[in-house]
């Protein structure tokens, strides 16, 4: 496995955190989203969503950031809950990691240092949403314990996709 180092992502991050973010998404979405999605959701437009992410931070929130020899191969994202239908879970915002860098456990690193973070922030679970079709997301989230808890639109800026909700009611399984 390769040397993986894990930071908190700062205001200068932001270009590195868009290109990866928009290259794992199309990867990803790229047989589930519109067209019209991926013409507009480029780095660019997801350059100006991380500086303001960045230098606006929501309630709770935590951005983390995992390198590998000083390149960015995963994005990890909490903070408080945006959907009512969380309940009072942490949220985890978002989970990308680079094509090359998966099956080597950086994601579920990744998740472990969000889940400690909600619950240090005394949130009693976390939630996230899964877009139906994401098959392996959804997969590697029940394989940690997550469980379906409902169903939600999310309206996005683009893109109104329908999503399955996760959650976890505690972090045991998280954090082990």
């Amino acid at each position: 496995m390769t040397d993986i180092a894990f930071r908190s992502a700062e205001a200068s991050d932001a270009e590195a955190i868009a290109r990866l973010h928009v290259a794992v998404w199309r990867r990803t979405y790229r047989d589930l989203a519109p067209a019209d999605a991926f013409a507009t959701l480029d780095e660019p437009y997801r350059l100006k969503r991380w500086q303001e992410k960045l230098a606006h931070p929501q309630p709770d929130q935590l951005v983390l950031l995992a390198e590998s020899v000083g390149r960015l191969v995963g994005i990890g994202a909490a903070g408080a809950p945006s959907e009512e239908a969380f309940d009072s879970r942490g949220e985890i915002k978002f989970l990308y990691v680079d094509g090359e860098f998966k099956r080597q456990g950086i994601g579920r690193r990744l998740l472990k240092r969000l889940a400690l973070h909600l619950s240090a922030h005394r949130y009693p679970g976390a939630a996230l949403s899964v877009v139906e079709g994401n098959h392996a997301a959804a997969a590697f989230y029940e394989a940690l314990g997550a469980r379906v808890i409902g169903r939600h639109v999310d309206a996005g800026p683009i893109w109104r996709s329908q999503n399955i909700i996760m959650a976890w009611d505690g972090f045991d399984e998280l954090i082990q």
